[in-house]
């Protein structure tokens, strides 16, 4: 993709659009929940405990949405920031429709766990029982449990004068104890926490488990010996969780952030209170007022609560169960010789750029390896590395660490802001400062987002580097479950490129201008309006247009304007979105030529694809970049541009797949999206992740 210093602007007449044009973000959201949970209803194409997990997955996405999304938005409320968002919804209404559609979608859940996925578990030998659905062996053998493994860990808080009312954690499973002394007949308050030390769902043997906290319920009278227990139930807070650190008055910014973490562990207010829908009035009171929430905030859904603890049934060895095994590929230009000694990459990469398709394409033998290979070559001298998100035993953290004590110049440029990863990646980021990396904490106001890689090697003709340039993270572990992109090359002007960016980001170099790069925060969201305008032109030119977009979410309004404006002018525009999307598509005068499809499956879409029809001549990126304001304004990103025509015949045929009617996808229309994952004749159509799963191991190295 050639960077927008490479083309003269040009203009676009701006006809004013309509003022309801935008979807809102946070509803956009939980629609994409909803496909979420879509898949954990789907019979005929989903494996059951792949159900089962899909359930747990939405669960703990809408734990993530009030942590983050719904605590910022009540935090501006409690500002008075009353400022209107792109739909038109104040901060108060928007509120309360997240809280309305959030009360349908939990209860649409809890029907499907307890009316479908439970049952249907149950006929295949996997039973999550009651406490009054256990025999009498079942209960002796729990209560023995309870004696030896619970009783010892539990921690009974009575709410007294002299007992506050304890701070509950976020996220916790607790019953909520009403006692009453027999000599003087005072009730009381008391609080017992599940704990996390053992599994959620207690193995009875034989495929059967209950919950752990009907397990502590039926043994309350032990905790409270010489009470009466009278009502007892379960409830789980929700609290703001997003961290926040003031980057321009930190010295430090580790430090900054190691203190801002300690902090979050206590006072955090509460956003959300889930409890059994048969809880005692009293018991509510007291915990809607001790807790400082209101009513509305209260959702009421039958227990068990928490269907997170879903995923270790989901995790049970039932191979019929689950979706078939998968195992991913080496790239047939990696290894174009059978052989039991990995492919030397970089011999391979001197001939040819390798365009990537993960979980597809072997994260191991291509990006791992690549990084590995790097770090035990004496021919290499230097690598520069960005790490946003990786697994803490990661291969690729244990090469640089190598490569360093090995004497080669390692460069780490470590995200430590990375939202729920920030302590593990404070943690492996000292393990590089140790071992001789150089470690650089990102950029102040801005987090590294970019996925990029760059080898420089000494060779007979002189130095030559190497660069991997990738849609997602270097963590081998979600490598395996998350769609992703990646370019590895040897092409002297990208590397140049990406080589200039790291002195950009380790140093003072003020770059802003790239050949074959779109950077933001100053070039993707310009960059990719000037594309958008371009096919415009070449529309009334009467020369072939279009724009195609493959993203997890598209929230921007000035390249959705660019959008509207593209399909008011007769260019068709196709979007490909997982998650959030603002844009409202199939609106008369506005975006008849927008069409907007999502897939959800047993692989996370993570890529982020860039396509433009350019006269005929199409012009085609990869990278990190969503169509977000954090993206294109606080963020380094990078697109890279693709010139080999079968890497863009690749994408224009994941495109072309993506969108066939045949296609198993959701259609969005205006606000609303249309579930299209069945034939007429009731039969699944065509499953793009599994179509690529037995036709991308059949590919073969093609002659360069």
């Amino acid at each position: 993709m050639t960077s927008v210093g490479d083309r003269d602007i040009i203009e676009v007449e701006e006809r004013e659009l309509p003022a309801d044009r935008f979807s809102d973000r946070e509803l956009s959201w939980l629609a994409f929940n909803n496909r979420v949970l879509d898949l954990a209803k789907d019979v005929k194409r989903v494996p059951l405990l792949e159900r089962a997990r899909f359930l747990a997955i939405f669960s703990s996405n809408l734990d993530e949405f009030f942590m983050v999304r719904v605590a910022g938005l009540k935090r501006r409320m409690a500002a008075g920031v009353a400022v209107a968002g792109s739909s038109g919804l104040m901060p108060r209404e928007l509120h309360d429709a997240i809280l309305t559609r959030t009360r349908e979608l939990v209860g649409d859940a809890a029907y499907v766990f307890a009316n479908d996925v439970r049952p249907a578990l149950a006929q295949h030998g996997i039973e999550i029982l009651r406490w009054d659905e256990l025999d009498e062996d079942e209960r002796r053998q729990m209560t023995d449990l309870f004696e030896n493994r619970i009783f010892p860990v539990l921690t009974p808080l009575a709410v007294d004068p002299s007992h506050p009312f304890p701070y509950i954690s976020g996220l916790s499973v607790n019953l909520a104890v009403l006692l009453r002394n027999p000599v003087t007949g005072v009730r009381q308050f008391a609080r017992v926490k599940v704990p996390t030390i053992l599994s959620r769902f207690v193995p009875l043997g034989g495929g059967r488990f209950v919950p752990l906290e009907d397990v502590i319920a039926q043994h309350l009278h032990q905790l409270f010996s010489g009470m009466q227990i009278i009502e007892h139930s379960t409830f789980r807070v929700t609290r703001n969780e997003d961290v926040e650190v003031e980057e321009d008055d930190a010295e430090n910014l580790l430090f900054a952030l190691e203190k801002e973490l300690l902090r979050s562990k206590v006072g955090r207010p509460p956003v959300r209170l889930e409890v059994e829908d048969d809880i005692d009035e009293v018991m509510l009171e007291l915990l809607i007022s001790e807790l400082d929430i209101t009513e509305k905030e209260v959702f009421r859904v039958p227990s068990p609560l928490d269907l997170t603890g879903l995923f270790s049934i989901a995790d049970l060895d039932r191979e019929a169960l689950l979706y078939p095994s998968f195992l991913p590929k080496t790239h047939p230009e990696l290894a174009e010789v059978e052989t039991a000694q990995p492919a030397n990459l970089f011999a391979a990469l001197k001939n040819r750029e390798v365009l990537l398709h993960h979980p597809y394409d072997s994260f191991a033998t291509s990006v791992q390896r690549f990084i590995e290979q790097a770090a035990a070559d004496p021919a290499v001298l230097a690598i520069k590395q960005t790490l946003y998100r990786t697994s803490g035993d990661s291969p690729i953290i244990d090469a640089l660490v190598e490569a360093a004590q090995a004497g080669k110049q390692v460069l780490a440029l470590v995200e430590i802001k990375a939202r729920f990863d920030e302590q593990a990646n404070i943690a492996w980021a000292r393990k590089l400062e140790k071992a001789g990396c150089h470690v650089v904490y990102g950029m102040v106001g801005l987090k590294t987002h970019c996925k990029l890689s760059l080898v420089v090697r000494e060779e007979p003709t002189g130095l030559r580097r190497y660069a991997h340039i990738g849609t997602g993270n270097y963590n081998p572990k979600t490598a395996r479950l998350y769609e992703d992109m990646g370019l590895l090359t040897s092409n002297a002007v990208i590397t140049d490129d990406v080589a200039r960016l790291f002195n950009h980001l380790s140093g003072m170099a003020q770059e802003t201008h790239y050949r074959r790069l779109l950077v933001a925060p100053h070039g993707v969201r310009r960059g990719l309006i000037e594309s958008i305008n371009n096919e415009i032109a070449n529309h009334n030119k009467g020369l072939p247009s279009g724009v195609r977009i493959k993203v997890n979410s598209i929230v921007d309004e000035a390249v959705t304007d660019a959008m509207y404006r593209a399909s008011q002018a007769g260019v068709p525009v196709d979007l490909w979105v997982r998650g959030i999307c603002s844009v409202r598509p199939g609106v008369r005068g506005l975006s008849e030529n927008i069409r907007v499809r999502s897939i959800l499956g047993r692989f996370l879409e993570h890529s982020r694809l860039y396509w433009f029809a350019n006269g005929g001549e199409p012009v085609v990126g990869i990278g990190s970049s969503d169509l977000m304001h954090r993206n294109l304004d606080r963020r380094v990103e990078v697109i890279v541009g693709l010139n080999n025509p079968r890497h863009i015949a690749q994408i224009e045929g994941l495109f072309d797949l993506a969108f066939d009617p045949g296609t198993a996808s959701w259609w969005l229309e205006g606000n609303t999206w249309t579930q299209r994952t069945l034939d007429t004749a009731g039969e699944p159509l065509l499953d793009i992740q599994e179509h690529l799963i037995a036709t991308m191991g059949q590919r073969r190295a093609v002659e360069r």
